[in-house]
């Protein structure tokens, strides 16, 4: 009989009271469904540019074109070792990447010769410190405190 009274009791309190306020979150983000991305139209395209820096020995080439599907290129460069790579190549979503690489000319490494020689390593001369000398220890005069003060008498 007593447990069914606290449970009554406690039921009875339970429903006075208010709920818990729970604020509703602030951003609430759209439902994304993979079935309804946007999927623009393929473009072609064509564009081909060259340097060729007779100062600098910079000298490069690129060429590329697109019928919206199938793309074809073309690049050139000159290697440190004074060879050109030349790279064909064709892309596609089917076959991929595909590349032909071709070189021209023999790789050579010549000796550098600079105007700059650097001169030989030669470490600064070592000087010690000093060895530690302490400063000469004085003791502290020793505490004498000042007269008391009295009062005089009027």
């Amino acid at each position: 009989m007593k447990v069914f009274l606290v449970a009554a009791v406690l039921a009875v309190a339970a429903a006075d009271s208010p709920a818990p306020y729970h604020p509703a979150p602030a951003y609430k983000p759209a439902p994304y469904h993979p079935q309804t991305q946007y999927k623009e139209e393929a473009r072609p395209f064509a564009f081909d540019y060259a340097v060729n820096d007779h100062y600098t020995g910079t000298n490069f080439a690129r060429n590329e074109q697109s019928d919206g599907h199938n793309v074809q290129g073309y690049y050139s460069v000159v290697l440190p070792d004074g060879r050109t790579q030349h790279v064909k190549y064709t892309a596609d979503h089917y076959g991929g990447y595909n590349a032909e690489v071709t070189y021209d000319g023999e790789a050579a490494y010549p000796e550098q010769h600079s105007a700059y020689k650097p001169a030989p390593y030669k470490p600064a001369p070592y000087h010690p410190a000093p060895a530690y000398k302490p400063a000469p220890y004085h003791p502290a005069p020793a505490y004498k405190p000042a007269p008391a003060y009295k009062p005089s008498h009027y």
